[in-house]
């Protein structure tokens, strides 16, 4: 039997509409017909509404019901009808109410390409400094309960800082020290070929050795680190927080900074510098190997140029960078790790950000440092 959801009938007292039948989803391919047809209110300004033959309501014909008689005559027969029920008011209003906040938001003026393209710069430089700010943060946070743990030996983790000095140090060297040799030979045969057309090949030692020891060493070796070590660091804490295992950290009155951080950070503080020392000399080896081939320069001569010619303060100062540049990537490495939700691919994405951040960090250190230096006159 077909049901007429909508008659119009003509009364002493006026035209009335009158709303029948079932507005539910059972008669959904009806209702959505009878919308259809009408994609506008048609109600008229003086007909009046009859709903006493309404039967079942949901949210489906709530919303059609909606759509045909239009929210200005639903407001008003909501505050003025008492032949409804309590439970279809509340609905009939809820679902108003979320139909005009879905319009409001669909109905938002698009802005052109200009303002949304200085607008994604601003988004992207307040999340730059929020970043930041949180990095200040746990940085502060990460020295406090060292100094903390400092004076009480008994949290000291020994076995698990040794693990991640063979896991992040000690595994590392020979991708290290690969690394450094080939780009001193490079620089030594770049020297070389350079330095050749003016007559000053000798001074391919000077070169060799002032830019392994003062930037390249340590440079290579911490982007090294950041890409190896504080990805892993991340991961590691994060596949913790995926598996609620920090959670268990903090339920049993533990404290995970103490507990995780900490030795990932003095690892990182006591292998970067050793890494940056081996990579000084396999550079410097590298470059010596290009000498003795392509300069006729021996290795004893090379190494009595450089103690004689070169000064000590370009190694320490190549040195005194390890510790920071250990510190920023350990602390990037474990605060990527902890902000991981909960799921897979946030311990990618993470694990990802972890890695830009501490090349950046690490080149933006070591430029500043340049300029440090250099205002120095070291």
């Amino acid at each position: 039997m077909q049901v007429t959801f909508l008659k119009k009938e003509q009364r002493a007292d006026g035209d009335y509409l009158c709303i029948q039948g079932d507005w539910t989803l059972d008669n959904f391919a009806a209702l959505e017909k009878l919308a259809g047809r009408f994609k506008q209110p048609f109600v008229a300004q003086k007909t009046q509404i009859d709903i006493s033959g309404l039967g079942m309501l949901d949210t489906v014909g709530a919303s059609r019901l909606i759509q045909l008689l239009g929210p200005e005559n639903i407001h008003i027969l909501l505050q003025a009808n008492s032949q409804l029920a309590p439970e279809k008011k509340s609905l009939l209003g809820t679902v108003a109410q979320a139909l005009a906040q879905a319009g409001s938001t669909g109905n938002v003026k698009k802005t052109g390409v200009l303002p949304a393209f200085f607008g994604h710069i601003g988004q992207s430089i307040e999340g730059i400094w929020q970043q930041f700010i949180l990095l200040l943060g746990f940085a502060g946070i990460t020295l406090e309960a060292l100094f903390r743990s400092f004076w009480r030996p008994r949290q000291w983790r020994f076995t698990a800082v040794v693990a991640q000095i063979e896991s992040s140090g000690l595994n590392a060297v020979p991708i290290v020290m690969l690394l450094t040799f080939m780009v001193g030979a490079v620089i030594a045969f770049l020297g070389a070929t350079v330095l050749a057309e003016f007559g000053a090949s000798v001074y391919t030692v000077h070169l060799v050795a002032f830019s392994n020891l003062r930037e390249f060493a340590i440079l290579l070796t911490s982007i090294l680190m950041a890409g190896r070590t504080a990805s892993a660091f991340t991961a590691q804490l994060g596949s913790m927080k995926v598996n609620e295992e920090i959670d268990a950290i903090k339920a049993s009155g533990l404290n995970p900074i103490t507990l995780l951080v900490l030795p990932r950070v003095l690892a990182l503080l006591i292998s970067l510098p050793i890494l940056t020392f081996l990579g000084m000399i396999s550079g410097i080896l590298g470059g010596m190997a290009v000498c003795a081939l392509s300069l006729d320069i021996s290795p004893v001569m090379f190494m009595d140029i450089i103690s004689d010619k070169v000064p000590a303060r370009h190694f320490w100062i190549g040195m005194a960078k390890a510790p920071f540049f250990a510190f920023v990537i350990a602390i990037i490495g474990c605060l990527e790790g902890f902000k991981v939700d909960g799921s897979a691919q946030s311990v990618g994405e993470h694990t990802t950000s972890s890695v830009v951040q501490s090349i950046f960090m690490v080149i933006l250190l070591d430029a500043v440092a340049a300029l440090f230096f250099m205002e120095m006159g070291w």
